[in-house]
């Protein structure tokens, strides 16, 4: 969550080496490592007195499960009592400059120049580069295009190179190997692309999958221009009907004139698309596939042959359930995690081939509300937002985050780095009601009782109230009830 601190340490410590600067030494070292020899620093840090000491030279039990650099020797109180309580040591009797991670140096980096239409406008517009200095849209037409901006936000440490490293040039489709299609839309030759393969300065503000590969001229154009690509690196090719597998007819939306499985995107989809619909509605689908009005998304699923099961090192491997959260059914575990990601093999691979369960590629997005990114921990690489869970979320989460995180969450998410909490997915809340009848609401004692939010702390879920009390336990129950059978809580405790 402190990346940018982090990357600015590091930055400015990689600097001082190289002018040949000498440094004091971040901590004594010496065979006692005594309280009173080891220089704790003071309390800046923002986790500073929160019980974990946050300072990355000390390892133990004491330590917070997350450390970062810009935490060293911020966080004196925590690190100094759970010293001398025998929690935490130094790592390796201290810390040496020399470990800590150093950004590129500014020399070494080729920012290119400012050719870019959108040089010099105080953002940095080159996709090798993420940080809050960064334009919210970065395109690959404009990598080694925007030097001056760039170049000024890497040194006020705004930005850092994606990983910390040069990215060579994407391998980028040539215009020889692109089937840009016809001028058959009825906006082709407008000087715009309106073809939805592609993004960038050159495409249409509004584009409709009707117009795939029906705006040949004004596509090529742009892409010969640089003022587009191919998304996500582009598809050069289209599914054609004889290579999807449309499945059946036995949702009970079927033949209503819109497509219902959610594989599918366009106009021709129905509003609302749920997993339950998968592969079930066949002759709604062929039939708006055919006419152009939905196209599969991210070009379709993945053939069963195809789909890489990993191994079975989850805890939860070979009980019968597939616990990775990438399938959705009847043979899927209730709860999924991140970690457990191609971890169970076995029992994923037995449940698709028997038909209980369907893979879904990375989790779909597309009914789900990321929200925007006004979290002042936005965009530092962790996703801050309370709705989801996995390696890639930060420890401490706070409500006031919520929905505010959207374009790490999103990305994280895409990566397989965190799922989304089961009672948060669009899936959920449209398999309600839910049957709490085996659940034990106890009464409404609670002073917050009957305002339509469950303050019992044994339930999560949009549907609970933002402060949630233990003297609210088991108080609260015609709320919590209510709340459980429409699918907006869940029971994490007993």
């Amino acid at each position: 969550m402190r990346a940018i601190s982090h990357v600015m340490a590091g930055s400015l410590l990689g600097l001082a080496l190289m002018a040949g600067m000498t440094m004091p030494s971040l901590a004594q070292k010496n065979s006692t490592n005594a309280a009173s020899t080891v220089d704790f620093g003071d309390d800046s840090s923002d986790w500073a007195k929160d019980g974990e000491c946050d300072d990355p030279r000390f390892t133990g039990t004491g330590a917070a499960s997350e450390l970062v650099d810009a935490d060293l020797m911020k966080d004196a109180t925590d690190c100094k009592a759970a010293f001398e309580a025998g929690t935490v040591t130094l790592k390796e009797g201290g810390t040496s400059p020399a470990d800590i991670a150093i950004a590129s140096p500014i020399n070494a980096i080729d920012f290119g120049d400012d050719s870019s239409e959108w040089a010099k406008d105080g953002e940095c517009d080159d996709p090798r580069f993420t940080g809050t200095g960064s334009a919210t849209e970065l395109v690959d037409a404009d990598r080694l295009k925007d030097a001056t901006d760039c170049k000024a936000a890497y040194e006020a440490g705004t930005i850092t190179l994606v990983e910390g490293g040069e990215i060579p040039p994407a391998a980028t489709a040539t215009t020889a190997a692109v089937d840009f299609g016809d001028d058959s839309s009825e906006w082709a030759k407008d000087g715009e692309c309106d073809d939805p393969r592609f993004t960038g300065t050159g495409s249409a503000t509004e584009l409709v999958d009707a117009d795939l590969m029906k705006d040949a001229t004004d596509c090529k154009a742009a892409f010969e221009a640089g003022t587009i690509t191919l998304k996500d690196g582009g598809s050069t090719a289209v599914a054609t009907t004889t290579e999807i597998d449309f499945g059946d007819d036995s949702s009970e939306w079927a033949n209503d004139g819109e497509c219902d499985d959610p594989r599918f995107t366009g106009t021709g989809t129905a509003d609302e698309l749920v997993n339950a619909d998968r592969m079930k509605d066949a002759t709604d689908c062929k039939a708006a596939f055919n006419a152009g009005t939905v196209t599969l998304k991210n070009g379709g699923s993945t053939p069963v042959a195809a789909i890489d099961y990993g191994n079975d090192s989850s805890e939860w491997a070979n009980d019968g359930e597939c616990d990775d959260p990438r399938f959705t059914g009847k043979g899927v575990a209730s709860t999924t995690l991140a970690e457990d990601i191609k971890k169970d093999a076995t029992d994923c691979r037995e449940a698709v081939e028997a038909g209980r369960a369907v893979y879904n590629g990375e989790q779909q997005a597309t009914a789900f509300d990321f929200g925007s990114d006004f979290s002042k921990w936005a965009n530092d690489g962790e996703c801050d937002d309370l709705r989801f869970e996995g390696a890639g979320v930060d420890k401490k989460l706070l409500s006031e985050d919520l929905m505010g995180d959207a374009t790490d969450c999103r990305t994280l998410l895409d990566e397989g780095k965190i799922s989304i909490r089961l009672v948060y997915t669009p899936e959920y809340a449209a398999g309600a009601p839910y049957d709490g009848s085996d659940i034990d609401f106890g009464d409404n004692s609670s002073s917050y009782a009957n305002d339509d939010e469950c303050d019992d702390p044994r339930f999560e879920g949009p549907g609970t109230a933002t402060t949630l009390l233990d003297s609210d336990r088991l108080a609260d129950a015609d709320d919590c009830r209510s709340a459980y059978e429409a699918g907006t809580i869940v029971l994490i405790e007993s």
